[in-house]
């Protein structure tokens, strides 16, 4: 009796909407990050404390993010990615109604916390497309999806921006909270979930091992400048990070279901696609940082622009729109010459942008034109992060694998504050007991973005170059509930499919 067929991601009909609906999800999580920039210098009078202390409201929702990622996507690809994408929004929604009740910093902490988690929502979209998506539409799909941080963030900028201009600032969480709601509900109706599923339990021991790392590690270095770089609580804290990560990679070594396969992770592929991540998370984080202050410095500092905060916001959207429509042009790129390709060119786009930004500072517009060709750089070299991922693992890795990759970014960005922060803080000069930052700060700032994407160019140049396409000679296996059967051959098809979708959904079809 000849068993029922499964039908694969191109022969199943797959609702038009889940590409928007998912990327849309993106946009809203990607939100929580820049959502207080325009009232960072006022926090500490908003919620009368510190200095230090009303950094924790920024560096909370960074460290869970960073925790979130890898964990969401595991619990995924274990139990269903779009149910934990619906848990990840729930927890940002909750996190945003309790710090839009109160002005007191323990609680705004814990909302903030609670916000970082909807991180995961990214690698949990890519897995998703992978899983449902017809591959000729995947590759701009997941170019989406990627993007969809710097988008978000782009985009947060000059509407949080008016909203703290002309509003109580805490309306800003409750408009957090209805985006996403509203994805909530987009989701509900429009995705379907995967029947995918990776085999296993679990990993809880390996969980918390990971998140304890990567606090200890990301702590002092989003805090660092506080602390001093070589104090005993800075120092003690890397130390412990490295006792506990090392471990931890021990354990995810012997048991049969880690949180992360660290053999999988180390192949060449996967080690130097996240590597380059690194240090694209660096770059897009550095002229977020630079780009702002530089608009908003007054014209009496001899080099400021002296723009108000809208219009600061507004010169930087066009970073986070340009990565947006990158997607498709992404997707004809690497169609003809791969992602790995696609990868090196969006590199080389940044080091432009950050070159040209060296003399591109004493005008509005001259950011304007900075923030677009950053923006098309960094936006195919986010878009060609999963791609080089999804193609490297199997279809039951692939929330845990992008979770990974996600993290990496935000270590790199979590990198870029501490340093950026560091260099801004150290050349500013001091004017009426206010630090000001200074244009050879902003201009030390790009080269150090400069030399993190020749850093990662040079990671890039090794990774491993497109196959030449197979050619089947049968009907492709289905793919199991559990996410076993032919994996090899599943992960070769799309990565062939992410190469090329045009002429890989031919042979398909």
């Amino acid at each position: 009796m000849t068993p029922p067929h499964t039908p694969t991601p191109t022969e199943r009909p797959t609702p038009r909407a889940i590409v928007p609906v998912l990327a849309f999800a993106g946009i809203v999580v990607a939100v929580m990050q820049t959502l207080l920039v325009p009232v960072i210098k006022d926090l500490p009078q908003l919620l009368d404390t510190s200095p230090s202390n009303a950094t924790w409201v920024l560096t909370s929702t960074l460290l869970s993010g960073a925790v979130a990622t890898p964990i969401m996507g595991r619990l995924g690809d274990l139990y269903g990615k779009r149910r934990m994408l619906l848990a990840s929004l729930s927890v940002m929604v909750v996190g945003a109604l309790i710090s839009g009740f109160t002005s007191a910093l323990l609680p705004m902490i814990v909302g903030r916390t609670l916000q970082g988690f909807a991180m995961g929502a990214i690698p949990l979209g890519i897995g998703l497309m992978r899983d449902e998506l017809p591959r000729e539409r995947l590759g701009s799909a997941m170019a989406l999806m990627s993007s969809s941080i710097g988008v978000g963030g782009g985009l947060a900028l000059p509407l949080a921006a008016a909203v703290a201009q002309n509003a109580d600032w805490h309306a800003l969480f409750f408009g957090a909270a209805g985006l996403g709601v509203l994805s909530i509900v987009l989701t509900l109706v429009a995705v379907p979930e995967t029947s995918t599923r990776a085999e296993g339990t679990f990993d809880l021991l390996g969980a918390l091992g990971l998140s304890l790392g990567l606090v200890l590690f990301l702590l002092p270095i989003t805090k660092g400048s506080d602390w001093g770089w070589t104090s005993a609580t800075t120092l003690g804290l890397f130390a412990a990070s490295a006792a506990v990560l090392l471990l931890w990679g021990v354990l995810e070594l012997r048991i049969p279901a880690p949180l992360v396969d660290l053999r999988t992770t180390a192949r060449r592929e996967v080690l130097l696609t996240n590597l380059a991540s690194i240090m694209v998370g660096v770059s897009f984080y550095v002229v977020s940082l630079v780009l702002p202050q530089l608009l908003q410095l007054p014209t009496s500092t001899g080099y400021g622009l002296g723009q108000s905060m809208i219009v600061a916001g507004l010169c930087v959207a066009p970073l986070g729109l340009t990565m947006m429509f990158t997607a498709p042009v992404y997707a004809r790129i690497s169609a003809r010459y791969g992602p790995r390709s696609t990868l090196i060119l969006g590199l080389l786009i940044i080091a432009i942008g950050y070159g040209a930004g060296l003399g591109l500072m004493s005008a509005a517009w001259q950011t304007v034109v900075v923030s677009v060709v950053l923006g098309t750089g960094i936006g195919l070299a986010y878009s060609s992060l999963p791609a080089l991922i999804v193609g490297a693992v199997d279809p039951s890795e692939t929330g845990a694998a992008n979770g990974l990759n996600s993290l990496m970014r935000s270590i790199g960005t979590s990198v870029s504050s501490a340093v950026i922060g560091m260099v801004l803080a150290n050349t500013a000069n001091h004017v009426g007991g206010v630090d000001i930052p200074t244009l050879h700060g902003f201009r030390v700032s790009f080269v150090i973005a400069t030399a993190a994407v020749a850093l990662g160019l040079l990671l890039a140049l090794f990774l491993p170059g497109r196959r030449p396409a197979p050619v089947p000679t049968s009907v492709p296996a289905p793919r199991t509930g559990d996410g076993s059967g032919d994996r090899g051959a599943d992960r070769d098809g799309y990565a062939t499919a992410l190469a090329s979708p045009s002429r890989s959904a031919g042979r398909v079809m």
